[in-house]
């Protein structure tokens, strides 16, 4: 019997078409709320306009639920929700990066 945990996969779990309708809806969330974006090695942090609260919201809840490797903060502020999503370690670079790059990214319309 072996009882060594292992970790969660380093991968966004969703299927093609199911991860382009979430960039999508996360391109058209930053488009319309997104104040700023910054990356800092293995973290992103976004913030957004407090309008986007329950968005914001649902957009922590769906992450956390297909990128498990992932470590989700949000800080809501009166003035800013603030969300800093961390990768936990190097193994997870090229997956943050691509994910960080899709999850910072505004919509071009």
């Amino acid at each position: 019997m072996n009882d060594i945990p292992t970790a969660p996969p380093i991968a966004c779990t969703l299927d093609t078409g199911s991860f382009k309708e979430r960039i999508a809806w996360i391109a058209d969330l930053n488009a319309r709320s997104l104040m700023s974006s910054r990356r800092s090695d293995l973290a992103l942090t976004l913030e957004y306009q407090p309008a986007a609260r329950s968005d914001v919201r649902k957009l922590v809840h769906n992450e956390q639920a297909c990128c498990v490797f992932l470590n989700f903060d949000l800080d809501e502020r009166a003035d800013r929700l603030i969300l800093t999503i961390v990768a936990p370690d190097t193994a997870a670079r090229d997956a943050a990066d691509v994910l960080f790059e899709q999850l910072g990214a505004k919509s071009g319309h």
